[in-house]
């Protein structure tokens, strides 16, 4: 894991009080929780670089709104809208999983728990919304996987193989 990750990026203000509406980043569910530490980049001139989250209120899978303890009002609000949020990869959920963007995953075998062997990673292509795994099949056909926290049980570096849990259907499609 990363010493810090990219997990939601500021798009907008939501009321005069602070709130910010925020989107996470494609690949991560939503982490932000109450009392977590935020580092916002980049730095804005005259807002606050390091923020504590008071109050979230989730909304669906890929977003919500986030009130922080040090943003007071919609004027520092609005400063750091277009601000991505980092946190400490100590601090994220144990069900979190993800792929450093350092990481060449590139023709790694890919098993689902059910399933078993899928193929090799072809890339990891980014979608409106979201990253997906493209997975070359045996076949040579393609199988797009989005990459979620529900469906990506482990990434194993040392063998260099990845491992998901895919619900049914999803190999029908």
């Amino acid at each position: 894991m990363r010493a810090w990750a990219d997990v939601a990026e500021l798009t907008n203000t939501k009321n005069l009080n602070g709130g910010l509406v925020v989107r996470c980043t494609p690949g991560l569910s939503f982490v932000l929780e109450e009392g977590m530490e935020v580092a916002l980049v980049p730095p804005v001139l005259d807002a606050p670089r390091f923020v504590t989250v008071e109050a979230v209120q989730p909304s669906g899978l890929d977003g919500g709104v986030v009130w922080f303890r040090e943003i007071e009002s919609v004027s520092i609000a609005e400063m750091v809208v277009g601000c991505h949020c980092l946190v400490s990869g100590d601090v994220l959920p144990q069900h979190t999983v993800m792929i450093d963007d350092a990481l060449d995953v590139e023709g790694w075998p890919v098993s689902d728990m059910r399933a078993g062997s899928l193929g090799a990673v072809l890339c990891i292509r980014e979608m409106p919304g979201q990253l997906m795994l493209v997975v070359e099949r045996p076949d040579g056909s393609e199988l797009l996987i989005p990459l979620v926290d529900e469906f990506l049980v482990q990434v194993d570096e040392e063998e260099g193989q990845l491992i998901v849990d895919l619900p049914s259907g999803l190999l029908d499609l």
